[in-house]
């Protein structure tokens, strides 16, 4: 029966710790390279007649070229929402509407800047590995409560300790990988 318990117990953390991995997988997406992706506008939501609704729901966002986003609302009226939520946004960038698109036009990045994105990568990595840690803790401590009730071996927990390790290693490296490359991405001139 113990048996059994660990494995849901490590089956639940391997679940909990993709998910954390891709979140920040998402979040990462978010960050702006040198490059257009309709991922940068993933966190966009406009008041659209009075609810925050995400940009995808209400757009079409395409890349039709390396430094132009072209977001087109599938409701016209909706245009000056979005815009002004474009504008609103922690992007950067300046809209131009011709009525029935908006285009984004994504400049060339500065060095400085291509530092300062460096950090950012690096505090939403970080971030993802804390969730994944906390996991980890987590699951630790729900086998410790096993083992003190007389539930669980030690030398059952301490296989089952083992084993969480290993899948907490696995998805920070995860994590690491996503973030070596996303950095490469932003420091590509």
């Amino acid at each position: 029966m113990s048996e059994e318990l660990v494995k849901d117990f490590l089956k639940d953390a391997e679940r909990r710790m993709a998910k954390s991995v891709e979140a920040t997988r998402q979040e990462l997406h978010t960050v702006r390279t040198g490059r257009a992706s309709p991922h940068l506008l993933d966190r966009i939501e406009v008041d659209y007649y009075g609810a925050r609704t995400p940009l995808r729901q209400i757009a079409q966002v395409a890349a039709p070229e390396a430094r132009l986003l072209v977001v087109t609302p599938y409701d016209k009226s909706s245009i000056g929402a979005i815009e002004k939520a474009l504008l609103e946004s922690d992007l950067g960038l300046t809209p131009s509407n011709d009525g029935t698109v908006i285009r984004l036009k994504i400049p060339e990045l500065t060095e400085e800047r291509r530092r300062e994105l460096v950090r950012v990568v690096h505090n939403i990595a970080e971030q993802g590995r804390v969730a994944v840690r906390n996991v980890r803790r987590e699951v630790m401590h729900e086998l410790r409560e096993l083992k003190r009730e007389g539930e669980l071996g030690e030398d059952e927990e301490r296989r089952a300790e083992t084993e969480l390790q290993r899948l907490t290693d696995r998805f920070v490296g995860e994590i690491d990988q996503l973030l070596a490359g996303k950095e490469r991405e932003i420091l590509e001139v």
